[in-house]
């Protein structure tokens, strides 16, 4: 089989992720390459075939990189190719990895078995390698279905051990009576957790406190021409003032809702706290708001209360590469420099850590910031809270696939930690989820409106909220680590 055609096929797999959610596509594409892989070829030959499949999967699943660089086509539309290009081709260098250790440590169809291992071990680690990209997993295909409850007890990893395994079982046997046995095991295996995944899906009783999510659904390529800054605030004031009853306890205003400052508000946070004042003395407002502090630039959510007061400040800490800094600038530029090089080159600066909001009766918010939501460790930084709260701008990753992506991801995280997440979405979607990742309620891609609906409660501490990936590292590890041994002591050369 020629390379170019391990890359279709790997674009096929990519049907599993959002917004199709195809997920057995995926798993049935995984299977034919498992099928299809020479189990005497060389590392290397191996290397290439998945790196192939890798590039065709990641080109299909991020195609959405391509969007930002059309908010402004006539000035970097010419750079959207190229960066597709070296996304996916970076991305795939994780699965050349693992077809290059499997081929080597393994043997006959035990490669397979270790192929499996290190395709997890990697997606796990690009969750942390140059400050970590951990999107597109190959788990991310089971999110709204059952199946993601498995989450709470492993995490992303634990999602795609499952879909990788369902699609190796086929191909370990040898004849075809052997090969529809291992397809039976994996149609079992999805039945019996699918049938587990739709029994827990009991929750306690939502909150009596109402929060209201407003979405001004401001295009990117609008949100700061002419006086169209002016015309998406005074949007989101007349949501925020709408009667409601009842009234709500928190509003939230989307990442880097106002057209100013912090530090230059003029009357703007007194025209906020008007207009949430309509709904009693104890409401407060979330917004997100660019700040300047000691030379530097921060994207920040902010906490007022109604007497126009920010209380509490949550500056972003882990910032998008090239898009919202330049890595190194500040180890090449020097401290006094890096406020000036942040301004010039519009870059932030990172906050200093995960921290938690504390919100009256609402209890205590962990407040993530766009990005930030796609990293399982950022939600374990800190004491557990009792909710999580996202603002963020999907209006950068355009309309077809990026938004939906970004909100199977905060789904996910809700499962991980039994946590509540609420998501208030520039464009959309804004959503309430519950802790075990049901969608309660949401504005669509698009929409313009506001969302009031109860906080639903947490469930107690999932055990992947206690030990985050350390049960699939094991597992992981101890597979391919008895692999390794067995190659060393055999000290067989693979064909």
């Amino acid at each position: 089989m020629a390379f170019p055609a391990y890359g279709g096929l790997g674009a096929v797999m990519a049907a599993g992720q959002a917004p199709l959610g195809w997920w057995w596509v995926t798993i049935a594409a995984l299977a034919v390459l498992f099928c299809l892989l020479p189990l005497q070829a060389t590392p290397r030959n191996w290397s290439w075939r998945l790196w192939a499949a890798g590039t065709g999967y990641f080109a299909a699943s991020l195609f959405w990189i391509v969007e930002p660089f059309f908010i402004e086509p006539e000035r970097h539309g010419w750079m959207a190719p190229f960066a597709l290009v070296l996304m996916a081709g970076g991305m795939a260098l994780f699965w050349a990895a693992a077809g290059w250790l499997a081929a080597w440590a393994g043997h006959g169809r035990g490669r397979l078995v270790a192929l499996v291992a290190a395709l997890v071990a990697l997606e796990l680690g690009r969750g942390w390698i140059f400050t970590g990209f951990p999107w597109a997993m190959l788990g991310h295909v089971l999110v709204g279905t059952p199946l993601m409850q498995l989450a709470a007890w492993g995490g992303a990893g634990a999602l795609s051990l499952l879909v990788l395994v369902v699609a190796l079982l086929p191909a370990l046997g040898q004849t075809g009576l052997q090969r529809a046995g291992g397809l039976l095991a994996g149609l079992a295996l999805v039945a019996g957790l699918w049938v587990w995944g739709g029994g827990e899906s009991d929750l306690p009783p939502a909150q009596n406190h109402v929060i209201r999510l407003a979405q001004p659904n401001a295009p990117q390529a609008e949100k700061w021409q002419g006086d169209n800054p002016q015309r998406f605030f005074n949007r989101l004031l007349d949501q925020t003032a709408a009667p409601a009853s009842p009234a709500p306890a928190l509003i939230v205003w989307p990442e880097t809702a106002v057209p100013f400052f912090l530090e230059h508000a003029g009357d703007g946070l007194a025209m906020m706290a008007e207009a949430t004042h309509a709904h009693g003395p104890e409401t407060l407002l979330g917004f997100g708001v660019q700040r300047y502090e000691d030379g530097r630039y921060f994207n920040s959510l902010a906490v007022l209360d109604i007497t126009a007061q920010v209380t509490q400040i949550y500056d972003k800490h882990h910032l998008v590469p090239f898009g919202e800094y330049v890595p190194l600038s500040e180890f090449l530029l020097g401290s006094g420099m890096a406020g000036f090089a942040a301004q010039v080159l519009q870059g932030y600066s990172p906050g200093p850590g995960p921290a938690l909001l504390d919100m009256g009766p609402l209890g205590h918010a962990l407040p993530l910031i766009c990005y930030e939501s796609i990293f399982p460790r950022h939600l374990r930084g800190t004491d557990r809270p009792d909710w999580v709260l996202q603002i963020t701008n999907d209006a950068w990753f355009g309309e077809m696939t990026g938004p939906f992506q970004h909100l199977a991801q905060a789904r996910l995280r809700a499962v991980e930690q039994g946590l509540p997440v609420l998501r208030a979405a520039n464009t959309g979607v804004s959503a309430v989820i519950d802790a075990r990742g049901g969608i309660v309620a949401q504005l669509g891609l698009g929409e313009t409106g506001f969302l009031d609906a109860p906080l639903p409660t947490a469930l107690p501490a999932t055990l992947y909220a206690r030990v985050g990936d350390v049960p699939v590292w094991v597992a992981l590890l101890a597979v391919l680590g008895a692999m390794v041994a067995l190659r060393l002591r055999s000290g067989a050369r693979p064909a």
